[in-house]
């Protein structure tokens, strides 16, 4: 029995291909540089402070805080850590779960959040949303949301499971 035959990506294919692959490499430098530059945050820390901000009571589990950042529990717990020693954050035990813990946006992180978004919203409109054309904007998310449909079948990335996770009960915080 021989094995099958090699799927190569076609031209227009490969085309596609670097080109994401480009885009893949270049964005979160792009994001990171004017973040650190106006805010002295990575993308992943304004990334962290931005879920925080978005949930009720600025309060999350960390487990579930790693789930909507794609990060381990021990990036997640060093990030937070550096955000703690900043005044951003503070770490609360889960009053009903003893095992757990929360992450809690301060005044001063929700004030860092209020005045680093507009610098962080200018970068992805500039580099993300400008260049493309009114009607490409729905076709880019029907891509994306494609990809994400076999990168992250469980949905922990996705839009709805997002904002589903800021206002459930069960996920929040404690």
């Amino acid at each position: 029995m021989s094995a099958p035959e090699t799927r190569w990506l076609t031209p227009d294919q490969l085309d596609a291909w670097l080109r994401f692959i480009a885009v893949v490499e270049l964005l979160p430098g792009a994001l990171d540089t004017q973040l650190q530059r106006d805010a002295g945050l990575t993308h992943f820390e304004y990334l962290t402070l931005a879920m925080l901000s978005e949930a009720p009571d600025r309060a999350l589990r960390m487990t579930t805080l790693a789930a909507r950042t794609n990060a381990t529990l021990p990036r997640l717990s060093h990030v937070v850590t550096r955000l703690v020693a900043r005044g951003y954050l503070e770490r609360r035990p889960c009053a009903s779960d003893g095992r757990a813990t929360n992450a809690v946006l301060t005044d001063a992180g929700l004030q860092k959040i209020v005045e680093t978004a507009p610098g962080h919203v200018a970068t992805v409109l500039a580099d993300v949303i400008d260049p493309l054309d009114a009607e490409q904007i729905p076709q880019l998310a029907d891509i994306m949301s494609r990809m994400l449909a076999r990168l992250d079948p469980e949905g922990r990335m996705t839009v709805d499971a997002v904002r589903s996770s800021l206002g459930d009960p069960d996920t929040r915080s404690c």
